[in-house]
């Protein structure tokens, strides 16, 4: 991680988007509930919420914090940090995280709740045990580390529970794979690092491989990995999968099929669009369209090798769109949807590389309707080559 200037107003620098313009790095949940923490702390142990509050991230980077919001009682206090993701599309951006301090029993430490708006872990699997505030391990040590140095400066034994709490948490939780996973009355307290990186996409990996952690831990056999709402329905009709066995995989396949090689299940469907798969097909592990574009040619040549007339091979290089050029397919009766599914197949297997894991890939259309199928192809052992 690049040391960068840090300010409440978030890390600048160091990241480009696609259009080459420098963008701002942001906080994450953990780091702005780590500050709230410190502050509440200060106010307890000393009478006084420190504003700006410096918290340490575990790169050794030392930002400060406005505190948006302080209140204290008896035998407690209070604070609040608004949430800055940067210039990253972050569904907690601007959510005020709060964590409100009270004195523990004597030897108990640093004890962790869950406010309103922070979800309780229901499902094994994750890295915190059923039962326990979804407040993950490294944000925990964040809090915990300032709680004590907190204690230190006044004297005290670090011995204070802490309950964290997200304005709004439980409706945002929603547009997240919370649910999904298990997580439920609210949000997560995220991070490893503290900082946010625009548009890394880390969470939506971290929330594929915490999928695949769940449906291990639950014994799951089958899992489905898809890029979207519309194939997730599919296989869902398909198969009839609970919630925990859909992983949404989005355009990460390469992601999803690197994590399955080393934390394996025994069946993997992978449902997709016929334009994504068509990627998929050719070796790409990221679908993203930034990423690669559809390459017609490349599909006319397949259908070629299906035997396609030279006029309707012509016809599908000059297609404006993949499903365009699908309609031109099934028009000469060509099973080109198949032939992607099975080259995708060939794809999955390879990164698998004998991991195993059996593997089936299902091809969608526009409107949700199973196109293609590879059929199931058990694993093969480590190094051999697929057949062609």
């Amino acid at each position: 991680m690049d040391e960068h200037s840090a300010t409440e107003n978030g890390v600048d620098g160091g990241v480009e988007h696609g259009d080459g313009k420098a963008l701002r790095r942001g906080w994450t949940t953990g780091t702005c509930a780590t500050a709230a923490a410190r502050a509440a702390c200060g106010a307890l142990m000393s009478g006084a919420f420190p504003d700006p509050v410096t918290v340490t991230l575990p790169g050794g980077q030392t930002p400060a914090f406005a505190l948006a919001w302080t209140d204290r009682g008896d035998g407690w206090a209070a604070a609040g940090v608004v949430k800055d993701a940067g210039d990253d599309p972050d569904v907690t951006h601007g959510a005020l995280i709060r964590a409100r301090v009270s004195r523990a029993e004597p030897g108990q430490g640093v004890v962790f709740r869950a406010g309103e708006g922070v979800g309780t872990v229901t499902r094994p699997g994750l890295p915190v045990p059923v039962g326990e505030p979804a407040i993950n391990p490294v944000p925990r040590a964040m809090i915990r580390r300032a709680v004590e140095e907190a204690a230190a400066l006044a004297g005290e034994a670090p011995d204070i529970v802490v309950e964290v709490s997200v304005e709004n948490g439980e409706a945002l939780a929603r547009r997240t794979m919370n649910p999904r996973l298990g997580i439920l009355g609210g949000l997560s307290i995220l991070g490893t690092t503290g900082i946010v990186v625009p548009y890394s996409c880390a969470a939506w990996i971290a929330s594929i491989q915490r999928g695949v952690d769940v449906a291990r831990a639950a014994g799951l056999g089958h899992v489905a990995a898809c890029t979207g709402d519309t194939s997730e329905k599919a296989v869902a009709a398909r198969y009839g999968l609970p919630e925990h066995a859909l992983l949404d995989m989005g355009d990460f396949a390469g992601g999803t099929l690197k994590y399955l090689r080393r934390n394996p299940i025994p069946r993997l469907t992978l449902c997709g669009g016929f334009a994504k798969f068509g990627k998929l097909a050719r070796g790409l592990l990221d679908l993203h369209s930034k990423r690669g574009s559809v390459d017609l040619d490349w599909l006319a040549d397949r259908m070629a090798e299906l035997g396609a007339a030279p006029d309707r091979v012509a016809e599908a290089r000059n297609a404006n769109t993949a499903a365009q050029l699908l309609t031109i397919a099934k028009a000469a009766g060509l099973p080109l949807a198949d032939r992607v599914a099975a080259l995708a197949q060939r794809t999955a297997l390879d990164v698998l590389d004998g991991a195993p894991v059996a593997v089936e890939v299902l091809v969608t259309d526009r409107q949700g309707n199973i196109v293609g199928a590879s059929g199931w192809s058990a694993p093969q052992s480590p190094h051999s080559p697929n057949p062609r």
